[in-house]
């Protein structure tokens, strides 16, 4: 992996885990929110930003469709990538 794709893999995981953090600040002080369908699209292209910002803002750990997702996802990213490197 070049040193550029590795920038920009760390910057969406980044920008991933910031989104869920945003939602969650959202949540608190009851504004709009971030729908979950676009919480889990974004988890599709940084999923360890994704899991990271579960765990860092403790945000949605108690929604099964994230605590299933999130993993397949991760499993399915990492099964992809052995497969292709």
């Amino acid at each position: 992996m070049s040193f550029t794709a590795a920038v920009i893999l760390l910057a969406v995981n980044f920008a991933v885990m910031l989104l869920y953090g945003a939602d969650k600040l959202k949540a608190q002080r009851g504004m709009w929110r971030i729908p979950e369908s676009v919480l889990i699209t974004a988890a599709v292209f940084g999923v360890f930003g994704a899991a990271a910002g579960m765990l860092v803002f403790h945000h949605k750990t108690r929604k099964l469709k994230f605590r299933i997702a999130i993993p397949v996802i991760m499993i399915s990213e990492i099964i992809l990538l052995a497969a292709f490197v």
